[in-house]
């Protein structure tokens, strides 16, 4: 077997070295779009230098990017750095000090809150503005920070005809430029590895030179922002506190006033001097400069003419259905319902050439002996095996993995992440929920090998109220047989509702905040056989190191329990809950405590339990409705809890054993009070 080595980076930014990497940029350029793709469930939002108002309000959380870490912070929207409006001050401040502001501003009474400074600025500009939004990068470019750039909305660029030359851009600018369609997931996981690389190597980008005759006339202004004692007090980057004194920004020049009185007229002066050898008022001439740097790089970078960019045709179309941020879940909502589908269609056939006729051949064995008893259950129990994995299981997890290969069921987490961030959980836990209605044992597995920490519990607490193949079937034949479409559809929509409600109840028991995860979104491929069966193997190895014994030894002990006739005492030790509680004949007893072995007996140990086929002949529709809502949330089966043990340990085993019968208790009861009013009112 081969091993693939991956060298690891050094420093490993994690932990207390994750760099603080903050998004700025103007309104709608995608940047909040950015911070929620990448977002953590739980998301701390505070206010900037103390203040109330909405527009300094930023959000921060920490993103797991493999085995490293970044604190991302979104800052309030940034229009310019020069003529700044009293919003726009506030954000620069932080950029600048953090929480750690020098001796100039230290009177004000908006004192920092605890705000680290920033490590590296990502920059998301709009890709369809370029022109626009290089005005502002000309300005971070002055900051002194590590400084990447988000080229977003790559994808409507190409489709009004712009075609930008990243590399060129990049090495014009001396920056990283990522292209990301942000609203769809791409390049932002790019867009994050070049913001690490930033960080770690710690180099900033050389301002971008003024136009001659600009740096001619500010050289005067940029001697006085150089001397010792002015850079000591803002400590700010020279040509950015020269720009700003030339163009008479309110807050630098009162600062200057204040702490350096006596080189107020050398600034007037100096400004006085350089407005007399240019054609316009010096702000104005800065203002025009910057525009004609911007627009002539925008013009070396951009054309309307060249190759075809971005993903045409088939994938273009595939990504509108997928990703679309309005039409992508019915997207993902189309390819659960082939899925099921198709595994429902195969289902039967697979069963009939398979189970049915082992099934059929146990049957005709009815032996009296112990041993030709306890011989008897060995062959139910791995009858009850071959019923789970051949007909429902492998048929699913092959698609699933189909689906993961050629990228699709990344594109479909992407879509549900922000529904799954209501329930604690993030977009990557949507694998492990559509595997449990297969089955719920690879179901967990998925979520171990898929989330970790405080997701993976959730995941593993919820996915076994996600209704397995076994319960389905129990409810399609009893449901559908004796109660009809409307309830069958009933049970089925229970059971999402259930698990939003629990997801939000148990992310307050587990109050840790889990970081947040970029979903990556690989490119189409078509999968190949043979890493889809080593996938599909992982999924299921544990229906073979877990299950078959499993299974195997609770049809036994069910056997034998029946041989001696236990059948009595377990019935009456029940009658509190099945009697009193759910409202149902004593003799059920058995079936519902042993439908922890294998669920798909349920059925045939009610009719056994009853002494008749006719189940309707026995239970009226209130009592097979709420016998069906107690299996469908009990506990799924013993194998279920096994699985739990090894991913999640004993205590939130145990828990989720707990969690689901007062669930089931609770829901059950409920169905049969509302339905014994119902009948009452009627």
């Amino acid at each position: 077997m081969q091993t693939a080595t991956i060298p690891l980076k050094a420093p490993l930014l994690r932990g207390a070295k994750r760099p603080r990497v903050a998004l700025i940029g103007r309104a709608r350029t995608g940047k909040s779009t950015i911070f929620q793709v990448a977002a953590a469930v739980a998301v701390k939002q505070q206010q900037l230098a103390g203040t109330t108002s909405a527009a300094s309000t930023y959000d921060e959380c920490v993103v797991n990017l493999g085995l490293e870490q970044i604190s991302l912070v979104d800052l309030p929207p940034l229009d310019t750095l020069h003529q700044l409006q009293e919003v726009d001050r506030v954000v620069l401040k932080y950029i600048l000090w953090g929480d750690r502001w020098p001796t100039v501003p230290r009177h004000e009474a908006a004192q920092p809150t605890a705000f680290a400074e920033p490590d590296v600025l990502i920059q998301v500009v709009d890709a369809t503005a370029l022109e626009r939004d290089l005005e502002l990068t000309l300005s971070l470019t002055m900051l002194g920070r590590p400084l990447v750039v988000a080229l977003n909305r790559m994808d409507e660029a190409r489709d009004k005809g712009l075609f930008i030359n990243v590399r060129a851009l990049a090495e014009r600018l001396g920056v990283p430029v990522v292209p990301t369609v942000a609203h769809m997931g791409k390049g932002v996981a790019d867009l994050f590895a070049a913001a690490l690389e930033a960080a770690r190597g710690e180099v900033c980008p050389l301002p971008q030179p003024l136009s001659p005759h600009i740096a001619t006339a500010l050289a005067p202004i940029e001697a006085i922002a150089a001397q010792h004692q002015v850079c000591e007090a803002f400590r700010v980057p020279r040509t950015l506190l020269a720009t700003q004194l030339a163009e008479n920004d309110d807050w630098f020049m009162r600062e200057i006033e204040a702490h350096f009185p006596a080189l107020v007229p050398e600034v007037l002066a100096a400004r006085a001097a350089a407005a007399a050898t240019l054609p316009r008022a010096l702000p104005d001439e800065l203002h025009a400069d910057r525009h004609h740097r911007a627009a002539l790089l925008f013009e070396a970078v951009t054309s309307l003419t060249g190759p075809m960019g971005g993903e045409a045709g088939w994938r273009g179309f595939l990504d509108a259905l997928f990703l679309h941020p309005r039409w992508g879940l019915f997207g993902s909502l189309a390819i659960f319902g082939a899925v099921l589908f198709i595994v429902f269609e195969l289902a039967g056939v697979l069963d009939s050439y398979t189970s049915a006729q082992l099934a059929a051949w146990v049957q005709t064995w009815q032996p009296v002996s112990t041993v030709g008893i306890v011989g008897r259950a060995v062959a139910e129990g791995l009858v009850g095996l071959v019923g789970i994995v051949v007909p429902y299981m492998l048929p699913l997890v092959v698609l699933l993995v189909l689906l993961e290969q050629s990228g699709i069921m990344h594109r479909v987490a992407f879509v549900v992440d922000r529904g799954f961030h209501r329930i604690g959980l993030h977009g990557a836990a949507a694998l492990p929920f559509l595997i449990g209605l297969g089955c719920n044992v690879p179901a967990i597995s998925a979520a171990a090998k898929g989330v970790s920490g405080r997701d993976r519990i959730l995941a593993s607490l919820l996915v076994t109220f996600v209704p397995c193949s076994a319960r389905s079937a129990i409810i399609l034949a009893l449901g559908g047989k004796y109660l009809g479409a409307p309830a069958v559809l009933a049970l089925f929509l229970l059971t999402p509702l259930v698990i939003a409600l629990l997801g939000r109840l148990l992310a307050k028991r587990y109050t840790g905040t889990a970081p947040g995860m970029v979903l990556d979104i690989p490119p189409y491929r078509w999968p190949s056989w043979r890493p889809l069966l080593r996938d599909a193997w992982d999924r299921t190895s544990d229906i073979v190191t877990i299950v078959t014994p499993l299974l195997v030894a609770g049809s036994v002990l069910l056997a034998l329990l029946s041989h001696i006739g236990a059948d009595d005492y377990i019935n009456l030790l029940l009658t509190p809950i099945t009697g009193w509680w759910l409202g149902l004949p004593v003799a059920l007893g058995v079936p519902i405590l042993f439908g922890v072995l294998r669920k798909e007996l349920s059925l045939l140990m009610v009719a056994q339990a009853l002494g008749t086929e006719d189940i309707a002949s026995q239970l009226d529709t209130t009592q097979i409705f709420t016998f069906l809502v107690f299996l469908t949330f009990y506990v799924p089966c013993v194998s279920t809890f096994a699985v739990m043990l090894k991913t999640v340990g004993r205590r939130e085993a145990w828990f989720s054993v707990a969690l689901s019968v007062a669930v089931a208790l609770l829901l059950a009861g409920a169905a049969r009070l509302l339905l014994g009013l119902a009948h009452v009112a009627l």
